[in-house]
């Protein structure tokens, strides 16, 4: 196995491999897919295969789930910038079924509204922020001319979940509730912190997308934050939690879309979410995915518990109104 390194600092296994002694395996592998030092996710054509096997359309591509930690930051925005470069060529090879996600620095704000505004001259259609690990966290001020430009060029603004791949891993101390809650609550900070700074009134066209967040969770942090708002605007709560102009689950039907993979009670919870704002993803090629059993997956969930109109919702309509296919 391969490593990248900058400046003698290992940042992670290189490509695509068998699964370590987390026992955890991409997609790839346990489809049968997975070669020596082939990228296939990275190969258009290879891509494309898969994504046919797996009677998938179009996909939305993001990038590293954990940001290149380089320490100079030249290296480091020179890296970022040749990234979302290969992206943007990448996805020319097929533009209606390959949608490219530039990846921005979360430790620069002023570099990611930089990369933001560069990006999108060039035709960029998503972008990533790994909001989770952002310092400083993305709601607070310096982050501001961001959120302008992301107004202004009305680019849907992700935050995927952070995952830091690593060599080493402390086997004596087994993290078994981090296995779920290290998941898509992992949002929930920024996200509020996002509605109770206000950034949602100064700027009522953003687009933000939770990604690979599952929603089985989301109703109980409306819920909670609703709650916290009604309580801070009668002065039995602190006035932080009612900060906002409208009532944070607003801001959830109009502002916050949401990716889910195989989370069958995330589905019956859709009468407490917004259809309109949540999509099906594949994740694809990560360990978490449903490829290549996607359709299965897809069928065990909604067949008796959603409608036709909703399935559609879910599965493409929504894609196709937040990135314009």
């Amino acid at each position: 196995m391969w490593d990248w390194v900058a400046d003698g600092k290992v940042l992670g296994p290189w490509g695509c491999y068998p699964a370590q002694r987390s026992g955890s395996r991409w997609a790839i592998e346990r489809g049968g897919a997975l070669e020596p030092d082939v990228l296939r996710p990275t190969i258009p054509e290879l891509r494309l295969a898969d994504m046919d096997r797996d009677g998938v359309q179009a996909s939305v591509m993001y990038g590293p789930t954990d940001p290149f930690l380089i320490d100079d930051d030249q290296v480091r925005h020179a890296t970022f910038r040749a990234f979302n470069d290969w992206v943007l060529e990448f996805e020319k090879v097929a533009p209606e079924r390959l949608i490219g996600v530039a990846q921005l620095d979360n430790q620069d704000p002023e570099f990611s509204a930089d990369e933001l505004e560069r990006t999108a001259s060039l035709g960029i259609r998503h972008v990533n922020v790994l909001s989770a690990t952002a310092s400083p966290s993305w709601y607070e001020p310096s982050w501001e001319r961001f959120w302008s430009i992301a107004d202004e060029t009305n680019i849907p603004i992700g935050s995927h979940l952070t995952v830091v791949v690593r060599r080493a891993r402390d086997t004596d101390k087994p993290n078994y509730g981090g296995a779920v809650f290290s998941l898509g609550q992992q949002l929930v900070e920024p996200f509020s912190g996002l509605i109770l700074t206000g950034c949602f009134d100064r700027h009522p066209g953003l687009k933000t997308v939770m990604a690979e967040s599952q929603v089985s969770w989301v109703p109980n942090m409306i819920q909670t934050l609703n709650t916290g708002w009604t309580r801070g605007r009668a002065g039995s709560l602190p006035s932080v939690n009612s900060a906002c102009k409208l009532k944070p689950s607003e801001y959830f039907e109009r502002n916050i879309w949401m990716t889910f993979q195989d989370d069958a009670f995330g589905v019956q919870m859709l009468p407490m979410l917004f259809e309109d704002k949540v999509m099906w993803a594949s994740d694809y090629p990560h360990p978490a995915s449903t490829w290549p059993d996607s359709q299965a997956i897809i069928k065990r969930q909604l067949d008796g518990i959603v409608g036709d109109d909703t399935r559609k919702k879910l599965l493409f309509e929504n894609a196709q109104k937040l990135y314009g296919l």
